[in-house]
């Protein structure tokens, strides 16, 4: 039976029975934390301690020699992986070495998830594929023996990381496994550097192998976390722009620097195509070539807070919160409207007066439901630590009544060679304990009492590489004069621990040597009631219609679910939200009943809502040598299952008309990212939609306003609330569509079956 073993209050930081640490002299703490240790990676684009990109098992991504380990109430440490028969503890790291991240604990406490790779070449030279893989770990007490096994009916040939378990036990993660699971679209590359990414936010069933997409985000999702409210929040990448590698290609007078290019489809048998067509958004900014003259050029690159329902629907950012809430400033769309304006905080009289670029790592508070903390850092530079912020998001709290709190002064949310007094260092991983102290990874120091503010840089070399990041478990505390008010590092939570070990990577020896590991992803382990789970009901408005013209709405919904379908409802894409000055909000049905003015000047006619799906066609590498993997593009609504009321000849590919009371009504395709826009009745496009949203099968989604009402539109109006006729039409369609299809194959019963309806 393993044992703690104690030791006197003169600490050593070494290696005891290969399994345990010491305990500092000091602290005890509610529960134990969870925490992983990571071999010190200095450089950081898509490594493992990166904003994006950081989910690949390369050997330059993620050095072997990592560890899970818990640290108990007392300060005792226990190494759960090497207890478990798992890792190598010093010296050549081969084929049975480990990397170890990301774990999350069960409600009932007992057990945890976690990603871990496997594996690292025996010999220089030696290529090998490694995939971070989903495991549970038991026996968490100080006297068990932990027990590792690997989880079953996980996606195979996929990274997969980020675990969090739902109310019910499945687990969510994130994994770079393909939209479809199609190899030939494998890796998905995200938006900003055709890098690969993770495909987005999947659940899985263990027992049964059920595997979900939750959200196809085509730049990547980040940390899943069930909320005390049983909602899904995560960190989204939103990159929802033309591709800059492309428009360098088309730029560049010496040819193709990046070789982007189309594939002709997704199918198997795709071939590139010497093109690269991009239909939407508008163009970046720096297209003057293409933009039209009233165009600003359209810029969208940060990392929100997202939700989403268990089984993935209702998918939204955090309570609707958007640019306008946290950013300080963001562009116009057109230039020929002096209603249209930029936004800028500091004279926008939003309630928020603390603005933020990201928001990463969420973590909920455990003493205040619906408060949650994260990190803003800059997306380079510093392994994703920042500035330690929060923000108050409980369900009945409306998006422009959001206030972000600095809880380290805002000089952290950047890098600084010459910082002031302030700056306390870069922070990571916020964790507030049951006892409602904080704690967090801090980067560390140059010296006693000097943190560590630069960019980190590899100090040594390929061969013998060092970090100036030091990331250690530390205690948070009050800050003094000048500071006050803000939190500042404390005490580690450890005593530091040390390795000396070496892998190839694989052409180069890697050493390091009595190197201090980095402290990463802390978790407490406690027992916590799981949260229900929501479901998305359907509004007194749409209910009414469907009742109003005999439609069962569980019978159709399970109609839509057989064909990988889901329906979106919008009852006036006239409203806008007041906030929104920066793209046009005088709209109007031409010859309806739907129109919403918030000021005097230019009115737009809105005729359809022209909708995109996200398909993986941009390569990247030149048509002859594509390198592998898939970027997504903006393409016109053409899912064949996605079958909507027919349209006159010319009108937008892939739309749906705005019904004199300015809703809309759309059976689009489940699973996959989609987009849309307002346009004319000759298909020029007045107001875009700025993110990719995923529905899911069966799925029917209703938003009051396409564009987002908080409180008031642009015409000081609540949102609305009429029954949408746009609904009534489509199902009304649907009806006769399904009516004629079964007629035509003499099966009354089952188009009964498939509407609910009376025939």
């Amino acid at each position: 039976m393993l044992r703690r073993i104690e030791l006197s209050s003169r600490l050593r930081s070494a290696w005891v029975a290969g399994l345990l640490l010491a305990a500092p002299a000091s602290a005890v703490r509610p529960h134990p934390i969870l925490f992983v240790t990571q071999v010190p990676i200095p450089g950081d684009f898509t490594t493992i301690g990166s904003v994006f990109g950081n989910h690949r098992a390369t050997m330059q991504t993620v050095g072997r020699g990592g560890d899970l380990w818990i640290l108990y109430p007392d300060g005792s440490l226990k190494n759960l992986t090497a207890a478990a028969g798992y890792g190598v503890a010093s010296g050549f790291q081969g084929a049975s070495s480990i990397a170890v991240r990301e774990p999350a604990v069960h409600w009932s406490g007992t057990k945890a998830v976690f990603s871990m790779v496997v594996g690292a070449p025996t010999a220089q030279f030696q290529v090998g594929t490694y995939r971070w893989r989903l495991y549970e770990v038991t026996g968490l007490g100080p006297a068990d023996t932990p027990v590792i096994t690997l989880v079953p009916n996980q996606p195979a040939n996929a990274n997969n990381v980020s675990p969090a378990y739902t109310s019910d036990g499945k687990i969510l993660f994130t994994s770079d496994r393909s939209r479809d699971g199609s190899a030939h679209l494998y890796p998905q590359l995200d938006e900003y550097e055709t890098a690969p990414t993770v495909s987005g936010l999947w659940r899985l069933d263990p027992a049964t192998g059920e595997l979900l997409l939750l959200d196809h985000a085509p730049s990547g999702v980040f940390k899943p976390i069930v909320d005390s409210f049983g909602r899904v929040v995560f960190t989204r990448w939103d990159h929802l722009q033309r591709d800059q590698q492309a428009d360098a290609d088309d730029l560049d007078p010496n040819g193709d620097p990046y070789g982007t290019f189309d594939w002709s489809s997704e199918k198997p048998g795709s071939v590139p195509l010497a093109q690269r067509i991009e239909v939407f958004p508008e163009p970046r900014a720096a297209r003057t070539d293409i933009l039209l003259p009233h165009e600003e050029g359209h810029s969208f690159n940060h990392f929100f807070p997202w939700m989403a329902n268990q089984d993935g629907t209702e998918l939204e950012t955090l309570n609707h919160v958007g640019r306008h809430e946290l950013h300080s400033y963001f562009n116009r769309a057109f230039n020929d409207d002096p209603n249209l304006s930029e936004f800028i905080a500091a004279v926008s009289g939003r309630v928020n007066p603390n603005s933020i670029l990201n928001f990463l790592q969420t973590h909920e508070s455990a003493s205040q439901p619906g408060r949650y903390f994260g990190i803003d850092a800059p997306e380079f530079q510093t392994h994703a630590a920042g500035q330690l912020v929060s923000m108050e998001g409980p369900p009945v709290l409306p998006a422009d009544q959001f206030a972000v709190t600095y809880w380290t002064h805002r000089s952290t949310s950047n890098v600084s060679n010459t910082p002031g007094p302030c700056h306390s260092g870069f922070y990571r991983s916020p964790l507030e304990l049951g006892d409602g102290s904080l704690v967090a990874v801090h980067a560390g120091e140059i010296s006693p009492g000097v943190p560590e503010t630069r960019a980190d840089i590899n100090t040594g070399t390929r061969p013998l590489p060092g970090s100036r990041y030091k990331f250690r478990l530390r205690d948070l505390g009050p800050a003094g004069s000048p500071c006050t008010g803000y939190q500042t590092y404390g005490a580690t939570l450890t005593p530091g621990i040390t390795k000396t070990l070496w892998f190839w990577d694989p052409d180069v020896r890697v050493d390091y040597v009595n190197t201090t590991l980095w402290e990463l992803d802390p978790v407490e382990v406690r027992p916590r009631t799981p949260p229900p789970m929501p479901t998305g009901e359907l509004p007194a408005p749409e209910a009414a219609v469907f009742a109003q013209e005999q439609v069962d709405e569980a019978a159709f919904r399970a109609a839509l679910a057989q064909k990988g379908l889901a329906l979106i409802v919008s009852r006036d894409v006239t409203t806008r939200d007041l906030a929104d000055e920066q793209q046009p909000y005088n709209l109007r049905v031409p010859g309806g009943t739907a129109q919403t003015i918030g000021a005097p000047g230019r009115i737009y006619d809105v005729e359809y809502l022209q909708l995109f799906q996200g398909d993986l066609i941009r390569g990247i590498g030149g048509t002859q040598t594509p390198r592998a993997g898939r970027r997504v593009l903006a393409r016109p609504l053409h899912d064949p299952k996605a079958v909507n009321p027919p349209l006159d000849p010319g009108d937008p590919v892939g739309s749906v008309e705005v019904a004199d009371d300015g809703s809309i009504a759309a059976l689009v395709p489940a699973h996959r990212a989609l987009s849309w826009h307002l346009t004319t009745g000759a298909g020029t496009p007045v107001v875009r939609e700025r993110y990719w949203l995923t529905f899911q099968a069966g799925e029917i989604r209703v938003c009051a306003s396409c564009h987002g009402v908080n409180a008031q539109d642009q015409a000081g109006q609540a949102p609305p609330t009429h029954q949408p006729e746009a609904l009534r039409q489509l199902l009304q369609w649907w009806k006769s569509h399904i009516f004629t299809a079964r007629h035509e194959e003499g099966d009354l019963a089952e188009w009964s079956s498939a509407t609910g309806a009376v025939p």
